[in-house]
């Protein structure tokens, strides 16, 4: 059984997926709630800022990080909820084909992506400490490392699940091959951060980061049979942003240990992640799982 195929089996029309995301946009407008009271109880300060950005990074960071986090913590139920009464099958079929969840493959793709991340930083920040400002305020960071590592996995897993899993078998079941959703959900999330700060910043061309981020994704997680790989690659990707560096431009504003001033560009950065780093990434995942056939893995027609 393959991750894919095995949702032709479960005779579901593509429709019901549909009304899935139709759950999950209401679902995560609903964990929005929180966040639009709180904004609405600063109104005081709208007029002072530009954008909604603007306003966010000038509140309390912790309690704003944990605000906009929340819609996806209240989202996950309801994927359960949709997989399991909606389309009537297991949760454990939208995670992978093996019997259980492989706990021993995420943490391995956590830890080797968040070690490979920091270390990144690390060698910038001694190669160019001008650009960093020391930011450790002790307990301010301790209350974002709490949110930080109960709030992103919730966040990262349910973007996971959502485009490398229920979207990805949905249109393979669509379309009856692997190659197409595969690109169709990288290109969908790419667009989705398509209104993130750094896109302002950076310029329209970073959304092949996203889209190239996704289809990194997408391959591992066909290679793999399962997700696995792709929540801990994402969950230590965007702990490493939350905790170690951020900026004034990013998505995620927090009281980082590092903030880094430098004026921001997009190039060799661009080029030297999508052709070289996930690359060798998916090099050492393949060694250690013997991952074969990958053209047939990712292009196979059933």
């Amino acid at each position: 059984m393959k991750f894919l195929e095995q949702i032709k089996f479960e005779n579901n029309r593509f429709v019901i997926y549909l009304k899935g995301l139709i759950i999950f946009i209401f679902s995560h407008i609903l964990g929005q709630i929180p966040l639009s009271i709180y904004l609405i109880s600063r109104s005081d300060i709208f007029d002072d800022y530009k954008n909604q950005h603007e306003l966010l990074s000038a509140l309390p960071h912790n309690m704003t990080l944990f605000l906009v986090l929340l819609p996806f913590a209240v989202s996950i139920p309801f994927v359960y909820l949709v997989v399991t009464r909606l389309h009537k099958r297991s949760f454990l079929s939208l995670i992978t084909i093996r019997n259980r969840v492989d706990f021993n493959r995420i943490l391995f793709s956590f830890l080797l992506w968040g070690t490979i991340s920091a270390i990144m930083v690390i060698i910038d920040y001694i190669m160019s400490p001008e650009d960093y400002v020391w930011n450790f305020k002790p307990i301010t960071f301790l209350i974002l490392f709490f949110i930080s590592f109960v709030m992103i996995p919730l966040q990262t897993s349910f973007e996971e699940f959502v485009f490398r899993a229920y979207l990805m078998q949905g249109f393979g079941m669509l379309f009856k091959n692997r190659w197409l959703p595969l690109l169709l959900t990288s290109v969908l999330f790419g667009l989705l951060h398509i209104w993130n700060p750094e896109i302002e910043k950076l310029g329209i061309n970073l959304i092949w980061y996203y889209i190239g981020t996704g289809l990194f994704l997408g391959v591992i997680t066909l290679m793999d049979e399962g997700i696995e790989l792709a929540l801990g690659f994402h969950a230590a990707n965007n702990l490493v942003t939350a905790l170690l560096v951020t900026a004034s431009w990013t998505a995620f504003q927090t009281e980082s240990l590092l903030i880094d001033n430098s004026d921001p560009s997009l190039g060799m950065e661009l080029i030297i992640t999508l052709l070289f780093v996930y690359p060798f990434l998916a090099l050492i995942f393949a060694k250690k799982y013997q991952w074969k056939n990958w053209i047939a893995q990712l292009t196979h027609k059933f």
